[in-house]
């Protein structure tokens, strides 16, 4: 082909190939860390599995992409154009599908809470990932701070034997600037007293108003964030499809040229 593309045009996928190879090796490196099968079980992925299949995905569309560029390949192209459309798509449908149903969005959050709360020993890393929610967002539990009792741990039954019997995750507690030492055991029997009594020492809501009303409050900046991810999609599709009609225009022109050298008229 005479087509040619700017010096540094074929080399920008090199970005987004290594983000992908990064995102695969992490997934498959979080994945063998793993000792326990139940990790992570509250959650309908693995977030390491997830990582793993989101970066081989990345990894085929931007290989498509590249070697569609470098050799001029229609078929590649078209590829890497439809598999963007088809992302971009899911994107918006993911989106209006969570405006109207929010409702239902809603309680598929809370029953992923519930889970997390249930699973709460049972993986340090969704123990970290729950006490980080808890202090950013000042809330406990899902509703409320009794939605602790259904972990066995801090299960409020008489027949409970855990030390940890009607208490809270010390991240619920309210913690002063001036604290250097974290008390862990400050959620101590805290599901014990009612909800006046209980907020002088933890934060006695729950997180999914928390989650709600910050989601509520940021709207602007999710926006901004969908319309970030969805601006480069747009672009890939536009240029990838320009590029394919300047190669169906130079092999009209090459076929053209090739029909009229053989004519002895010309």
């Amino acid at each position: 082909m005479a087509r040619r593309g700017a010096p540094g045009e074929d080399f920008s996928f090199v970005s987004p190939l290594m983000i992908s190879m990064v995102m695969v090796a992490v997934g498959i490196y979080a994945r063998l860390m793993k000792h326990a099968e139940a990790a992570m079980a509250c959650l309908a992925v693995d977030p390491a599995i997830l990582l793993m299949v989101v970066g081989v995905l990345m990894f085929l569309i931007t290989f498509c992409g590249c070697i569609g560029s470098l050799r001029e390949n229609i078929c590649l192209l078209q590829t890497f154009s439809i598999c963007l459309t088809i992302i971009f798509l899911l994107q918006l449908a993911a989106g209006v599908l969570g405006f109207v149903f929010s409702d239902k969005a809603r309680g598929k959050v809370s029953e992923i809470i519930n889970n997390a709360i249930v699973h709460y020993r049972d993986d340090l890393d969704l123990q970290n990932l729950i006490d980080f929610g808890q202090k950013e967002f000042s809330c406990c539990g899902g509703v409320s701070y009794k939605d602790w009792s259904q972990n066995m741990y801090f299960n409020c039954t008489a027949d409970n034997p855990s030390r940890e019997r009607c208490s809270v995750p010390y991240s619920c507690c309210l913690h002063t600037a001036d604290q250097a030492v974290i008390n862990t055991m400050c959620g101590q029997g805290m599901q014990a007293m009612n909800y006046l009594e209980a907020s002088e020492f933890i934060y006695p809501n729950g997180c999914i108003d928390k989650l709600v009303n910050w989601i509520h409050s940021n709207l602007f900046l999710l926006g901004g964030i969908a319309l970030g991810l969805a601006i480069p999609q747009l672009v890939g599709i536009l240029l990838s499809q320009i590029l394919i009609n300047q190669i169906r225009d130079q092999i009209k022109l090459q076929v053209y040229n090739q029909r009229h050298q053989a004519d002895p008229w010309y």
